[in-house]
């Protein structure tokens, strides 16, 4: 019975076989380790964090969840929800952080950014030309 391996080790090889096993193990080594789990470098430099055990992808949301939270209690919002669809023809769809329901019943779509992406301003253009809404960003 055979383990499946011609050559019991690289000096068995033939030359040409040993120097592409050589430069194989060689490009592996030249890999970089992946970066430790605090050391991710994002794109656009937000920093992940948790807020009542929720996580939120940066401290501007984080703190938006916050002020909506004293609002609620202060009774200017009625209700609001985290990670809302919106959808558009085509398969498209734009995920808007918080939905507002203010105590007068009018609906806020609120999108907490620190700059506006040209992926997110096509979005929210499409958004509002198909929608009667607003996507606020805060």
């Amino acid at each position: 019975m055979t383990n499946g391996l011609r050559f019991r080790d690289i000096a068995s090889m033939p030359d040409g076989m040993r120097q592409a096993a050589q430069r194989a193990a060689a490009r592996i080594e030249a890999t970089p380790a992946p970066a430790e789990k605090g050391d991710v470098r994002r794109k656009y430099r937000n920093q992940p964090t948790t807020v009542d055990g929720i996580r939120f992808d940066s401290k501007r949301e984080a703190r938006h969840y916050q002020k909506l939270k004293l609002e609620q209690q202060c009774g200017l919002v009625r209700y609001f929800l985290r990670q809302a669809p919106l959808h558009l023809p085509g398969g498209t769809r734009l995920v808007i952080d918080f939905l507002v329901v203010m105590a007068d019943g009018s609906i806020r779509y609120q999108d907490a950014k620190g700059r506006e992406t040209e992926a997110f301003k096509i979005k929210r253009r499409e958004i509002q030309h198909h929608y009667p809404i607003t996507v606020e960003c805060v």
